[in-house]
């Protein structure tokens, strides 16, 4: 209710500016109770135990300043990042577009982060708190060894993070993307599971929507044989709905990742994709155009244990966690389920 009376002063200013303030306004946030381990939504994945299965993606805290702020709104775990070794200022202004009347966002951020170093002295003082804080890693983007880039933020990292996700699938690093070609995957997740070594947090992959059925193959394969933790399905899709879908608004036409209500049906069928091509044998984390319980509760229906949303709350607001954890207790029980992990692929 006071978000709706306070969106259209916030939808005037620009949205990288709107979403600083929204950032201040979580950091000065009094301390409210996080979710509960042990409740109707629990669900255990990679032997995290989260209290419900709905998450803030990457992207919002992209430098872990909030993520005991994101807990108390309700969701059961948040995400830092991504964070490079080094800190970058990310693409030239603007570079973060509200799309309203598709209900979207476009972001070509590039990586913008202060860096490792100061990650871990801010992710060092909250230690030891509870509540299931992911941290997203990507690589600089004028690095010369991009697999050295995400060896260390994981060895910087590992220590502070419930999951480290490796965040290949960005459109806004140059050949970022090209991390996701077998071979080099292959290569990455070897130096990022030694860098971690045998006691680390489980790794988590982040992977794009636009991908062709021979790449999910692989990649399916890849994380069965290299015990990944889950496959985070999906990022931003640098394709655009044509025909009777295409975007309206008069920022369709701008360059970046591509979030939001025009992204759902493309992330639920790269879901469907990946839970097909791992049979079940890898958890899932599903991403992209949830705004609803509906929508989150189709996407577990269709295989995901965990699912994830940003930029629905720049339409919704911070209510949006609890209403949608109400709503999937709701659906979970009319449609005779007693757990989320009973409901995980059962579509």
């Amino acid at each position: 209710m006071v978000y709706s009376l306070l969106r259209p002063a916030l939808f005037r200013l620009d949205a990288e500016q709107a979403h600083g303030l929204a950032l201040n306004a979580l950091k000065l946030m009094p301390g409210r109770r996080h979710a509960q381990p042990g409740g109707p939504l629990a669900v255990t994945v990679a032997g995290i135990a989260f209290p419900n299965p709905l998450g803030m993606a990457a992207g919002f805290d992209k430098d872990g300043e909030v993520p005991d702020a994101l807990l108390g709104l309700g969701f059961g775990f948040a995400e830092a990042g991504s964070i490079t070794p080094l800190p970058q200022a990310g693409n030239p202004r603007p570079r973060l577009f509200r799309l309203v009347e598709d209900r979207a966002v476009i972001n070509r951020m590039g990586f913008n982060n202060r860096g490792g170093a100061e990650a871990v002295e801010r992710l060092r003082a909250r230690n030891g708190k509870p509540g299931v804080v992911g941290i997203n890693i990507g690589a600089n983007k004028d690095s010369a060894d991009r697999i050295a880039d995400y060896a260390l933020m994981t060895r910087l990292l590992a220590p502070f993070a419930s999951y480290l996700a490796v965040n290949i699938s960005s459109p806004n690093t140059p050949g970022l993307r090209a991390l996701q070609d077998e071979s080099a995957l292959t290569a990455l997740l070897d130096a990022v599971l030694e860098a971690r070594g045998s006691y680390g947090p489980p790794i988590f992959l982040k992977v794009a929507p636009d991908l062709e059925p021979a790449d999910i193959d692989a990649i399916a394969r890849i994380a069965i044989d290299k015990g990944l933790g889950a496959l985070m399905v999906s990022n931003t899709t640098i394709s655009r709905p044509q025909g009777s879908l295409a975007l309206t608004s008069r920022h369709a036409g701008e360059a970046g990742g591509l979030s939001g209500a025009p992204l759902r049906e493309l992330a639920q069928q790269r879901l469907r994709d990946f839970r097909k091509a791992t049979g079940g044998a890898v958890p899932l984390v599903g991403v992209g155009g949830i705004a609803s319980a509906e929508d989150a509760w189709a996407r577990i229906r269709a295989g995901a244990s965990l699912v994830q949303l940003y930029s629905a709350m720049v339409y919704e607001g911070p209510g949006i966690a609890r209403k949608i954890t109400r709503g999937l207790e709701e659906l979970m029980k009319k449609d005779g389920f007693t757990s989320i992990a009973e409901a995980v692929g059962s579509e």
